[in-house]
């Protein structure tokens, strides 16, 4: 069709539908773009740079017109929608100091690069606190902690000036205050504005820092911060510790205690749905991770959108049910608010007030069972609410309701969590967000998945203190004995090394065979080795008592001509004395007992027989052992007809069982079978003893012992981090220890150590 012909005949479609897309040419320069909704009017386009750089603008939207509307460059939220701006990746600069008092740094700039350094140091008679030198991260942030010179003559220490802000007042005794403002317009403020110096020599609020607007937070960073909220919430740093400044508020949920937690999701039109799945997928790895610490909790959970939707009351008893919570977010919807355009968060943080208002009501409000409650708030939105006015108003309420003072200020904490590339307003997530001393409640994460990342590794359970069974550090950095800290290794005389588990901090679980060449008597001359994070190669321990199955017998049946045989091969060390729990030291959660079964989650009036059907039921269950070198390798555990499928191969084995014709002489129901599928590991001969373990809800439960096998793949490697494979023709095959068929012996040794459940039918 000609050109001309064309436009006459979209002319007489009528004005308004001529346009039906917006024009093509926004490219970025050295990023890219996404469309929420192609070049129609309506789609949402969004720029995006590599790290150390931002895209200008941000963003831009398809307006029905057909022209594309743009955020101006500056802070304000004004949009023009011509002449089109040209995008592009301009470099991030980090902020340079207002002043630095008592001292001098270098170097001097108006702003500082990705990667360039500033250096502190102070005059005579000061001393520095905080960080010398710090980094420009790629997200615009310094690295480290405020640098301060301080002469330690006042009531409260220095505050210092944070880099980018400009502070008034300068007298830091009882009663004083200091306020802080950006030093220039283009940053904007979080944390405190103002903050004053207390009767605990604290200062009151958190640290007031300046960003760029395009400024963003790694998700590492907020799970440590948010990791560091909640672990002093739940009160799982040990509370004997000596405060410092740096270790921040210690509250202690008591077990008569209660916390409510109220989770607050964005499902407005500018989040995605495939963004409100991740934000329901990180709602639930928070509302599983937090079940696991032995305190009551209740959970809210309120969508919204322009209205907000109570999905789970803390009103309602199965607000207390892990399983009840996380049944009621999986039934949660985007198309729920499909009608529903705006971003109303007053309105679902006023769901709270009113759901608080009701407990309240119905507790009493002078009664401890309602002034005990300590409130957490979660709200992950897209980080601008377009409707309903000021939140902020509504969060003096709560404040009110419960009651929230100086001396109470640890009984609310709200977090604030602005998600993605928009215009998130940081004004509105600080206003949000707590001001508690040496934590940060407000952020802005550049994406959904980094928010799944965030809430992985948020409650770092490992920073436990106290006894609590069967947890590892999973975070990216940990080490080997952080991620598996109940592993010990020991060497009874001159024989191979042996593996074991710590069962409490005084008992370790083993196999009898490691002894069965070592008399009793030698046993001053045992050290086993325990993570320790102060020495590298961990802590020795002496061995009090050594408990040996008195059915392990490895020649009972040698006049069978079976040359060894390994039934009832566990024993159990008591260490000279008790090991101190730590990231690198902590037991592993035995089933059949109270402490495996809060782990898992179970009615008080669960069995043994119900934990080996929960931990035993498939018929190839995925388990882990530990191999000399640290590492986590993987196996299969075969139980009913892949059993009997699995133990087959001892027949074939002549080599080692010459005219064995009935297996059940060599292997019996004591033990589990490994080693049947190719891609699994197969242990090495001094690996004997160690935990055989599965994981379920971020806790790990051990189901066996290391025993024999059919092959070792270490066999003539002085290298240990080297696994050969089996020879053609070698069928490998592992045998463990099935914690559950000896019961009964580890009951008579470790009542009192553990508490058993019932053994069930």
């Amino acid at each position: 069709m000609a050109p001309l012909l064309a436009l006459l005949c979209l002319q007489l479609l009528g004005p308004g539908l001529a346009a039906l897309s917006c024009p093509q040419n926004v490219n970025i320069v050295g990023g890219n773009f996404t469309l929420s909704h192609g070049w129609a009017p309506g789609s949402l386009l969004i720029y995006s740079c590599p790290l150390g750089r931002y895209p200008s603008p941000a963003w831009r939207h398809c307006q029905s017109n057909g022209q594309w509307q743009t955020p101006r460059s500056s802070s304000l939220p004004t949009l023009r929608s011509s002449p089109l701006l040209k995008a592009v990746c301009k470099p991030v600069r980090c902020p340079a100091p207002a002043s630095f008092e008592n001292g001098i740094y270098t170097p001097r700039l108006g702003s500082y690069p990705v990667g360039g350094n500033l250096s502190f140091e102070c005059e005579q008679g000061f001393t520095l606190r905080g960080s010398p030198v710090r980094h420009c991260r790629p997200n615009g942030l310094w690295d480290g902690e405020t640098a301060v010179c301080d002469n330690g003559a006042s009531y409260c220490p220095n505050p210092g000036i944070s880099v980018g802000t400009a502070r008034t007042g300068s007298s830091f005794d009882l009663g004083d205050k200091v306020s802080y403002k950006c030093s220039s317009s283009n940053l904007v403020l979080t944390g405190s504005a103002e903050r004053e110096c207390q009767s605990n020599r604290v200062w009151s609020g958190s640290e007031p820092i300046c960003r760029q607007p395009y400024s963003y937070d790694f998700p590492e960073d907020v799970a440590s911060a948010l990791g560091t909220s909640f672990n002093n919430l739940l009160g799982t740093i040990n509370p004997t510790q000596k405060r410092t400044e740096n270790l921040g508020r210690r509250i202690q949920i008591q077990r008569s205690g209660h916390l409510n937690l109220y989770l607050l999701l964005d499902a407005s039109q500018s989040v995605s749905e495939e963004d409100f799945e991740i934000f329901k997928e990180s709602a639930s790895l928070m509302v599983d991770r937090i079940f696991s610490f032995e305190i009551k909790v209740s959970v809210a959970i309120i969508t919204f959108a322009s209205r907000p939707k109570t999905v789970m009351s803390v009103l309602n008893e199965r607000s207390r049910n892990v399983m009840e919570v996380m049944a009621s977010l999986d039934s949660v919807r985007y198309k729920d608010h499909e009608n529903a355009t705006g971003t109303n968060t007053f309105e679902a943080l006023n769901s709270v007030y009113f759901m608080m208002n009701n407990q309240m009501d119905r507790l009493g409000m002078e009664t401890s069972a309602w002034r005990e409650i300590r409130h957490a708030i979660i709200l992950l939105t897209d980080g601008k609410s377009n409707m309903g006015g000021s939140p902020k108003p509504v969060v003096d309420n709560i404040r009110e309701i419960l009651d929230i003072n100086q001396n109470r200020n640890d009984y609310l904490d709200i977090y604030a969590i602005g998600v993605g590339k928009l215009d998130v307003d940081w004004k509105e997530l600080n206003e949000l967000g707590s001001k508690k001393d040496g934590e940060r409640h407000a952020f802005i994460l550049q994406d959904a998945k980094a928010v799944q990342q965030v809430f992985e590794h948020m409650l770092d359970v490992s920073k436990l203190t106290d006894t609590i069974c069967g947890v590892g550090n999973m975070s990216v950095n940990a080490s080997n004995q952080e991620r598996t800290p109940w592993q010990v290794t020991f060497k009874p005389k001159s024989k191979e090394t042996c593996q074991g588990s710590l069962i409490s901090d005084q008992w370790v679980l083993t196999a009898a065979h490691c002894f069965h060449d070592s008399p009793i008597e030698d046993q001053h001359l045992w050290r086993v080795i325990v993570g320790d994070p102060t020495a590298q190669h961990g802590k020795e321990f002496l061995v009090e008592k050594v408990i040996i199955a008195p059915g392990f017998n490895v020649y009972a049946k040698r006049n069978q001509g079976i040359s060894e045989f390994y039934a009832d091969d566990i024993a159990l060390l008591k260490l000279s004395q008790k090991v101190k729990m730590s990231t690198h030291a902590r037991p592993i959660c035995l089933p059949c007992t109270v402490e495996a079964n809060m782990a898992l989650r179970r009615s008080p009036s669960s069995t043994c027989k119900d934990h080996e059907t929960e931990l035993l039921s498939q018929r190839k269950v995925p388990a882990h052992f530990v191999a000399l070198n640290g590492d986590r390798l993987n196996m299969n555990l075969m139980t009913g007809p892949e059993w009997t499928r699995c133990i087959k191969a001892v027949l074939q084995s002549k080599n080692i069982f010459p005219g064995l014709t009935d297996v059940s002489e060599v292997v019996t129901d004591q033990f589990l079978c490994s080693g049947m599928e190719e891609e699994e590991d197969n242990p090495c001969k001094g690996e004997s003893g160690g935990a055989v373990f599965h994981e379920r809800r971020y806790r790990f439960f051990q189901v066996g012992l290391v025993s024999w096998g059919l092959f070792d793949p270490c066999h003539g490697s002085s290298n240990k981090n080297s696994r050969r494979k089996p020879p053609h023709g070698v069928l490998p095959r592992d045998f463990h220890i099935n914690l559950f068929r000896l019961q009964p012996w580890l009951r008579q040794h470790l009542d009192g150590v553990l508490n058993f459940l019932p053994l069930g039918h």
